[in-house]
């Protein structure tokens, strides 16, 4: 997610910091004498900064035996020295934690228990990208992290959002160190296949002093990552119907041999399981069957080369002015930058080009069905495209923190916060377009990979054959803020088995907005008329995918951009409708404004059982959510902008169990009940139709709504688990759990009808009439789904002891994740009605997934080799105007990683560390039901390529 520079935002900020100084003055004063924090201080560095991997460990099970709640950590070796270099690759190893987009040199997406939607904190504060509700957690870069906890159960005290759990950051304070701490860290990390070096600068400073007026630290810590990176893919269309090659089996006249069918009274596209792929398989042609075969309808590759920076800062300051109280001023800022330039090759593989007097000898099929493996068509149309990308993202936060011990008995801590988060993108993308002599396609040549060849490959980048056709001009700005206040306490109350009540209020406010902008038009000129400048030719694509053109000619989007105020004249003298520089703006979609209140109360007791010691702690939290929102429709012929304004209030009780039990020793069994939320998102309360132009020429557009009367989607979760300690450092657990969803948000479409008016494409570039209006299948999202996702986990940690001493320090970390998950998917008619209902996966899911890790520390040498895996899962499902089958599924993905470190001496290190070392594959394929496979229905392949990475780290 991507933003606005910071200078831009800095009088607000400093402003804003400014009031939250002020309130922490009004908070402070609340009480003389308030909580220690030296004793929450997590016990002092050992706790907080731990060297090696095996202290790590040993620290992660220390947490998680202490813990109520069912949580998973991992924590620095030593300060800013996270076994990765961001937090969602930190956490891939984690016990019930699974992820996937590997792209750009990193991971892009994760999930706990196959469930994405996570609750997001920093230090114990929810926190968002932008209009979003949850952090783009990679953007965090591990120097700045002392521990992540990964919460798989919550009791009422912990925020209510995240169905599949939260994960809270914990940043380094100037109170976790006895004294004075300087870091400094470098690291150069090398990716194939953009075969470029990257640079990674991190440092930190703290230190306390005693006072007169009690102990001061401060803290900063400041790092930034720069990333050159490539992407590279391949991927056949959708697979859709067409005729016959023979003439004697066209459906009636009118049709040509292997001509696309597009009649929806023949077919119903968008079809979840799609079309028989059996041989001979017939479609009703006004009660006459005819058969048909099934093909791709085009196929396109994409080069993408781009540059990322990511800049983060964290300040701590805290004061502890007495023995009963600590108060923590911080402060976090991350950024994100990035620029994208992505080579597009198109082509369609369809009916309309030329097949000669022979149509059947321009096809192969797969063995035994109708599914068409190889085919060569003449006189093909096909456009490269060069995509400009450049996004931004600044996400700020400040906070106050205070901690009070009032009497014996009772602690209290109060927290004040502010955030701001804003995401801006332009993205410009100028087609070139072509008639080519022939393109001859293999679909599958084995291992999910496609193969294509021109007839003639030198025209790929010859600008003469090329004529310069449509170029998108589009932008959008999203942002978001929220001011938190919340006061929470424990009361000691010692009556008998009631030991402790815990309580709490929170009130959180938190606005955000959308705008956005969209234009397009044609050119119609000779690329080479143009100059040298205007075009572009990348090369050596795909080195470790099949047989696929290495090098074609693309639009320069880096020259275009640089000059696009000519560019958007150009385009402007030949279409009127098409603004220019000093017209454009960003026109607001929706603004929308949420409060928040929560309200809990907890009690802890404890009990003996059969001589050993039970805990239970059980709780209520409520939660009222009251959001209104304004959203903004736009006349497509007047432009005049109409607003539309609807508020809703949605109160939940949330009940929360837990049971801690000790059988034996060194052994626990916990269960734990609890209910969580997932509020909808921002954009899917928008009412206002967004139509999209048909630019696959199907027919009928696209497009999207959003629905206000949606409801917040509620989970009731269960877990029971086992854990047993058998030493310090090692522990072998299991987890079985339930997640009962209720309201699921699914789309749901139907199709409409616009005028010629109404219609926002009206002067379409994609040379279809809309003189008479147009149809568009639109998609709004609804609560219309129930689902349940049950399972096994299995950990392991486990460092042997009486090993020889050369293998002394040698030791294993391993996890196994067992998933089953399934959901009713409804179908509509034409007009949105809901007429039947679909069982299948949980998107994200993988049934299977585990890592095992080889560590080994012995001083100066510290080393662990991973290797991670998940199943396959239902990625997405394709859009609604394809088909045969709609469902895309991720193939098996897995990673074989290497971390090596020296220690020079106490105070630096270098170390050494290889990602995707056996240069794996990212690989797509359509299936639904018992419909498609791998070899038959593949869909894109991406090459991940490896990254090698060497550090050197600096402390005193």
């Amino acid at each position: 997610m991507k933003k606005p520079a910071l200078a831009q935002r800095s009088a607000a900020t400093s402003s804003r910091f400014a009031l939250s100084l002020t309130a922490a003055a009004a908070l402070a004063a609340l009480s003389s004498t308030a909580l220690a924090q030296e004793a929450a201080k997590n016990e002092s560095l050992e706790t907080v900064v731990v060297t090696g991997v095996r202290a790590s460990l040993t620290k992660s099970l220390a947490n998680k035996r202490t813990n109520d709640q069912v949580v998973e950590s991992v924590v620095a070796e030593d300060i800013g020295k996270l076994p990765d270099n961001n937090v969602v690759e930190a956490l891939q190893r984690v016990t019930g934690i699974q992820v996937t987009n590997r792209a750009g040199g990193e991971v892009g997406a994760i999930s706990i228990r196959g469930l994405p939607d996570i609750a997001t904190t920093w230090n114990g504060r929810n926190i968002f990208t932008a209009s979003g509700t949850q952090v783009a957690l990679q953007d965090i870069p591990s120097t700045l992290v002392r521990q992540i906890d990964v919460y798989k159960t919550r009791d009422a005290s912990q925020l209510e959002n995240g169905i599949a759990g939260q994960i809270d950051v914990k940043s380094l304070r100037p109170f976790d160190f006895k004294g004075a701490q300087f870091s400094l860290q470098a690291r150069e990390t090398y990716l194939d296949p953009a075969k470029k070096w990257n640079p990674q600068l991190s440092g930190m400073a703290s230190n306390r002093w005693k006072t007169d007026i009690g102990d001061i630290g401060a803290l900063v810590n400041l790092s930034m990552v720069r990333t050159d990176y490539r992407n590279e893919s391949v991927t056949p269309g959708a697979m859709v119907p067409f005729t016959s090659p023979n003439a004697s089996e066209l459906p009636q006249s009118g049709y040509i041999p292997l001509q696309r069918i597009f009649d929806n009274n023949v077919w119903t596209a968008g079809t979840y399981t799609g079309l028989p792929m059996k041989a001979g398989s017939t479609l009703n042609f006004n009660g006459t069957a005819k058969p048909y075969y099934l093909s791709r309808d085009a196929i396109f590759q994409s080069d993408v080369e781009g540059k990322r920076e990511r800049p983060a800062a964290n300040l701590a300051l805290q004061w502890q002015p007495n023995a009963d109280s600590v108060y923590t001023l911080e402060a976090m800022y991350n950024g994100f930058r990035d620029k994208s330039f992505n080579k597009l090759l198109f082509t369609f593989v369809d009916w309309w080009g030329s097949l000669g007097s022979n149509p059947a000898s321009t096809i192969t099929t797969f063995p035994g069905t109708n599914v068409i493996k190889t085919r060569t068509v003449n006189d093909v149309y096909g456009f490269n495209s060069g995509d400009y990308t450049t996004s931004a993202t600044d996400s700020r936060i400040v906070a106050l923190n205070g901690k009070w011990n009032l009497g014996d008995r009772l602690r209290l801590d109060g927290d004040l916060s502010y955030q701001s988060s804003s995401f801006h993108s332009e993205f410009t993308a100028t087609r070139i377009e072509r008639v080519a002599p022939s393109v001859t396609v293999d679909f599958n040549t084995g291992g999910g990979n496609m193969a294509f060849k021109f007839n003639n490959n030198a025209d790929l980048v010859d600008p003469a054959k090329w004529n310069v056709a449509q170029f998108y001009d589009n932008a959008n700005r999203n942002q978001g803020s929220a001011g938190t206040a919340s006061l929470n306490g424990v009361y000691d109350a010692d009556w008998g088995p009631l030991k402790s009540i815990n309580f709490g209020a929170r009130f959180d406010t938190r606005k955000a907005s959308e705008a956005n902008r969209t234009q397009s038009a044609f050119l119609g000129k000779n690329l080479a008329t143009l100059g040298a400048n205007y075009y572009h030719v990348n090369s050596g694509f795909g080195s470790d995918i099949s047989d696929v053109p290495r090098s074609w000619m693309e639009p320069n989007a880096y020259y275009i951009r640089d000059n696009i105020d000519e560019w958007r004249k150009m385009y402007a003298a030949k279409d009127a409708n098409f603004l220019t520089s000093d017209k454009l703006f960003l026109q607001k979609t929706f603004d929308v404004k949420e409060d928040t209140t929560n309200l809990f109360v907890m009690a802890d007791t404890e009990h003996q059982l059969f001589g050993r010691n039970l805990r239970a702690n059980f709780g209520v939290r409520y939660v009222q959510v009251d959001t209104s929102m304004t959203a903004y429709k736009v006349d497509a012929t007047t432009k005049v902008v109409t607003p539309t304004y609807g508020s809703k209030t949605a109160k939940k009780f949330l009940p929360s169990l837990t049971l801690r039990y000790e059988p034996a020793k060194d052994v626990l069994v916990r269960f734990n009940y609890g209910e969580t939320l997932r509020r909808p998102n921002f954009g899917d309360l928008n009412p206002i139709i967004q139509p999209s132009d048909d630019v696959s020429k199907v027919g009928y557009g696209g497009g999207s709504g959003g629905n206000p009367d949606l409801e917040p989607t509620r989970s009731k979760n269960m877990d029971l688990t086992g854990e047993w300690y058998f030493q310090k450092d090692s522990a072998l657990y299991g987890t079985v759990f339930q997640r009962k969803i209720d309201g699921l948000v699914v789309p749901l479409r139907r199709r409409i009808h616009l005028s010629a008016a109404e219609d926002p494409f009206r002067n379409s570039t994609s040379g279809l009439s809309h003189a008479n209006g147009y149809d568009y299948v639109i998609s709004s999202p609804v609560n219309a789904s129930n689902g349940k996702i049950s399972g096994l986990e299995l950990g392991a940690v486990y460092f042997p002891k009486g090993l020889p001493s050369l293998l002394d320090g040698l030791g294993f970390q391993g996890s196994v994740t067992r998933l089953t998950s399934s959901q009713n998917v409804p179908t509509a008619d034409s007009a949105g009605n809901i007429v039947s209902q679909l069982e299948g996966p949980f998107f994200g899911v993988s049934k299977l997934s585990w890592n095992a890790t080889v560590a080994y520390e012995k001083d100066p040498i510290s080393l662990r080799l991973s290797y991670v895996r998940r199943s396959a899962f239902l990625a997405a499902n394709e859009a609604a105007l394809f088909a045969n089958p709609i469902g895309i599924w991720r193939q098996p993905e897995k990673s074989v990683d290497l971390q090596v470190s020296y220690k020079i001496n106490d105070r630096m290190s270098v170390d050494f560390s290889g990602v995707n070392l056996t240069n794996e594959m990212q690989q797509q394929y359509y299936h639904f039901g018992d419909a498609g496979n791998p070899e038959l229905t593949n869909f894109g392949t991406v090459q991940i390529g490896r990254a090698f990475s060497v550090g050197f780290r600096y402390k005193m």
